[in-house]
């Protein structure tokens, strides 16, 4: 577990405002349980989780919806005698269009900025520093202590 006053292993260096010694103090055990929580819950700061939530919902929510598009077009065609489609072939283009959206997940998590700036348009410039920033944080997970 990060000690207070260093930065986490994910967060951005020199993103972080140094903490006042006298609110370190100030702070009752019960309050600090609490400040826990809340610290816990900001983690992500919320323009990061709003800049994920939307990268996901589109490289998600696309292929998703067009696996499940493959699925009634196939229906429609070959019910209506249009066009004789296999089932494999359906369902192998179904399953790769929803395999591209959990890729999508992936990406639309590492791709976020995690700086004030919100980025490129794709941000494919991001995936390398967020690899980086997780992996230091495996690593610091491995090293930290039990008890704490």
């Amino acid at each position: 577990m990060a000690r207070q006053g260093q930065p986490k292993p994910f967060e951005p260096r020199g993103s972080r405002k140094p903490a006042k010694a006298t609110a370190k103090s100030s702070i009752s055990p019960k309050a600090s349980g609490s400040a826990k929580a809340s610290r816990g819950q900001q983690a992500i700061p919320e323009m990061v989780a709003n800049r994920m939530a939307r990268r996901i919902a589109i490289a998600t929510g696309i292929p998703s919806a067009l696996g499940m598009g493959v699925f009634v077009a196939s229906y429609f065609l070959v019910s209506r005698g249009v066009v004789d489609i296999a089932p494999a072939l359906t369902l192998v283009t179904s399953g790769a269009f929803f395999l591209l959206g959990l890729v999508g997940l992936s990406y639309g998590v590492l791709s976020s900025s995690w700086e004030d700036v919100p980025g490129s348009l794709l941000g494919l410039e991001q995936i390398r520093v967020n690899l980086g920033r997780l992996r230091q944080s495996v690593r610091a997970m491995r090293q930290g202590s039990p008890a704490e």
